[in-house]
């Protein structure tokens, strides 16, 4: 491989470690808004931060994809920038455990919604079985507080 190539790969496995980093960032930014606005039961501002999230998570993904296509073409330069990596994986695990409090938020909005659902109606959703043609039969409450 010649210098000047060897360089350049170089360069660019360090650029995309670089926008790894800044995109990791920007995700950290983006969860604590997407909780927020779960907790305020924005809808609009949990649209706009579950919009941004999907494309910082598929710009990370390409990076990565990146990260690995130069690593194999440049193996030292991959070596060297080892550390580099392993430095970005404490960010990574934090987003990753962001989301799932998130996530746990968003379930336990999603059955008090079913609780409260099943007080008005006296059918429990989760209670049900599914019949031969697919259609789902609950079991009712004894009593029914309220009727649409």
């Amino acid at each position: 491989m010649s210098t000047g190539l060897h360089v350049d790969l170089d360069g660019a496995l360090g650029a995309v470690l670089d926008d790894m980093q800044q995109a990791l960032a920007a995700l950290a930014g983006v969860l604590e808004d997407e909780r927020i606005a779960l907790l305020a039961a924005d809808v609009a501002a949990l649209d706009a931060a579950g919009g941004r999230k999907q494309a910082l998570v598929q710009q990370l993904e390409q990076l990565d994809a990146e990260r690995v296509q130069l690593g194999q073409a440049a193996p030292r330069a991959a070596q060297a920038l080892e550390v580099r990596w392993q430095s970005l994986m404490p960010a990574l695990a934090a987003c990753r455990d962001r989301n799932q409090r998130n996530g746990q938020l968003v379930g336990q909005r999603l059955e008090s919604t079913r609780r409260a659902l099943w007080i008005l109606t006296g059918q429990q959703n989760d209670g049900g079985v599914y019949g031969r043609t697919g259609s789902l039969h609950l079991r009712p409450r004894s009593q029914t507080l309220a009727e649409a």
